[in-house]
């Protein structure tokens, strides 16, 4: 989480004291991701997280906060904003809309075993059903729209084999995105980003068992979900676009983006046992897959070659999402070859 745009500390304790928050005692700028401003800002109360939001919109905010809201209610461990005296949940700070949200336990496994991906898997769907009464609706701004714009725009940087494979990976999205059986996905509000930096897992202190000559006593402790967050990507798409990403990510092999088969069937078999698959979603995964290979190589494209300045930012590399979609492309992941 970049900082793009500075902020005092005196305008940071104003906004926390005008929401009730108490009094500030310290802030830090967050160093990962490339979106937003963020700070942890620490008040005689608790930590939270201060972001001012750097492309979207106070328009197009509330859609993200209030899903949060939403959620929260349904038991889902997500960041809860925090309201002013009339229920608003987006603010203003440096002449930037911005949010101020409640921090999740715990942090960020970075490699990922099948236990952590089961509990991702779960939690996933029952984020999907949770959002099917959400009354908001706007769109997944990174989706089909924002690829056909922006394939233009970054191919001019590339290398002949480069603009050739983006643009047929272009082509042959835009003729799925008009299928029957793609418009009968199942669709809602999805994360959209899920990735392994945006979910928080909390250690177990102690294991359980009921005695010390319990067989109980002995079992292997079990890594416990602490919530999902950043979910400013977020939009109405289908369910299993949101799947593919989860699956890109925490389910691959970084060095060679080639699919990791154990936690691959660990996290769809647990999404599963929540929500099952419908024939549409099983047929398609592999497209979607690709799809969401091709949406983070266009971004990480996007912001190497036309970046915006920034302190504390942090690049991600879109050789990566290259060679996953690459991997997509020629060795296809089908629920048959998972469960051979």
């Amino acid at each position: 989480m970049a900082v793009y745009t500075e902020v005092s500390f005196d305008e940071a304790n104003s906004l926390l004291q005008t929401l009730k928050l108490g009094t500030l005692q310290s802030m830090q700028g967050c160093p990962g991701g490339i979106e937003n401003t963020n700070y942890f800002v620490t008040t005689d109360q608790a930590t939270y997280v201060l972001t001012l939001f750097e492309r979207l919109t106070a328009e197009q905010l509330p859609f993200y906060l209030r899903l949060m809201k939403h959620l929260s209610v349904h038991g889902i461990p997500v960041p809860d904003p925090a309201a002013d005296r009339d229920g608003d949940v987006v603010h203003t700070v440096n002449s930037k809309p911005a949010s101020v949200v409640s921090l999740l336990r715990g942090k960020s496994e970075l490699t990922p075993q099948p236990a952590h991906c089961v509990q991702v898997g779960a939690m996933l769907a029952r984020m999907h059903l949770a959002g099917r009464d959400f009354p908001m609706q706007q769109p997944h701004l990174r989706g089909l729209e924002w690829w056909n714009a922006t394939v233009p725009v970054v191919v001019p940087f590339l290398e002949p084999a480069q603009a050739a494979l983006l643009q047929s990976e272009l082509a042959y999205q835009n003729h799925i995105a008009v299928q029957s059986a793609y418009l009968a996905l199942p669709r809602g509000p999805i994360h959209a980003d899920l990735f392994r930096d945006n979910v928080m897992f909390v250690a177990p202190e102690a294991a359980t068992g009921f005695g010390p000559d319990s067989d109980d006593s002995q079992l292997p402790l079990q890594p416990e979900l602490g919530g999902f967050f950043d979910f400013y990507f977020a939009g109405v798409d289908t369910w299993l676009f949101d799947i593919a990403v989860v699956l890109n990510d925490w389910c691959v092999d970084l060095a060679t983006g080639a699919t990791h088969p154990q936690r691959s069937r660990a996290m769809l078999a647990a999404y599963e046992s929540v929500r099952p698959l419908t024939p549409q979603e099983r047929n398609l995964l592999p497209a979607l897959l690709r799809a969401a290979a091709l949406r983070f190589w266009l971004s990480r494209l996007w912001d190497l070659h036309l970046p915006r300045e920034a302190s504390m930012l942090k690049a991600h590399d879109p050789g990566h999402f290259e060679r996953v979609l690459l991997q997509r492309i020629r060795n296809p992941l089908t629920m048959t070859s998972l469960s051979a």
